[in-house]
């Protein structure tokens, strides 16, 4: 990803990659494709905006609430929030 995100990688082993994605206002994960199963556990209440291939959609974070996407979704994910955002994305390998 060559986003402006800021990512932290806690956990990188054989089972799972365990990411914090931190975001100022309009700052964007980079486009991409996920090569594995995850599951985004938000630290926050929030709103990203998705780019996908389809176009562009928002969608509601609330903090604790995980929620979990099958390996193949690509996109870019943008802080849609007038202060910094932030979420863990747990990858499963």
């Amino acid at each position: 990803m060559t986003g402006s995100a800021k990512a932290t990688v806690f956990i990188d082993n054989e089972r799972v990659i365990v990411t914090e994605y931190r975001f100022a206002p309009g700052e964007n994960t980079g486009w991409h494709r996920h090569g594995h199963d995850y599951v985004v556990v938000p630290l926050m209440d929030g709103k990203v905006k998705l780019l996908t291939k389809d176009g562009e959609s928002f969608a509601e974070m609330k903090k604790g609430a995980p929620y979990f996407r099958k390996e193949g979704v690509e996109h870019d994910v943008i802080n849609a929030n007038e202060g910094e955002y932030a979420f863990i994305e747990i990858e499963l390998k």
